[in-house]
């Protein structure tokens, strides 16, 4: 279930000084809504994890100055923040980000390589509202890992069946292909994956 906790506009600025230091509850600004993203669990929470393990591998065996950091928020807007389920990040970029000492926020795309969201209840808001601000913000690359299936038919298809979405920025907009079943995934920011998306949706 995700609700929204205060309908009071905030500021970016705002919903920072605002949020909890300790929480068991991630909390994300929509539009100057926050909105309680509770933590993920049992399945979403295997498929974080591998995709955390498999990214990690293929960082270390291509010697990329890249990490997969606990959690972040990627700052969209002045009304807009999130926090991915994955985010790889560049070190390179960290020198341009103010932020990120104290508050583990990333505001540049050239800091952030991949962001990858397994979905939940919440699939309009990954396929809508967030692939479009990540486009916009100039994200390279981002992963949409419905592993239920339960996008709309105009996103994954008819029948519907459990999909991963792989959007690529080309020329400033968002290309995809889409990958199911025992497809090996294709990533450009990692092309020597060797993972199938059955592996993936379906770890352990």
């Amino acid at each position: 279930m995700i609700a929204a906790v205060d309908k009071t506009p905030l500021s970016f600025d705002e919903f920072i000084d605002w949020y909890p230091e300790t929480s068991e509850i991630n909390y994300e600004l929509k539009r100057g809504v926050i909105v309680e993203m509770p933590k993920p669990k049992g399945k979403h929470s295997e498929i974080t994890g591998f995709g955390i393990k498999k990214l990690n591998y293929a960082i270390d065996q291509m010697e990329l100055p890249y990490f997969i950091p606990r959690e972040c928020i990627i700052k969209i807007s002045d009304d807009t923040g999130y926090e991915p389920d994955i985010a790889v990040v560049n070190r390179v970029g960290l020198a341009d980000e103010p932020r990120w000492e104290s508050s583990s926020i990333l505001q540049t795309p050239k800091s952030v390589k991949l962001i990858v969201e397994v979905v939940s209840t919440n699939w309009r808001d990954d396929y809508a509202l967030k692939l479009s601000d990540y486009e916009s913000m100039g994200i390279e690359e981002y992963w949409i890992a419905d592993y239920l299936g339960i996008g709309g038919r105009r996103y994954i298809g008819s029948p519907k069946q459990p999909t991963l979405s792989v959007y690529t920025l080309v020329d400033g907009e968002y290309e995809v292909q889409q990958f199911k079943r025992d497809d090996l995934i294709r990533s450009p920011t990692f092309p020597e994956l060797q993972f199938t998306v059955d592996q993936l949706f379906n770890p352990f």
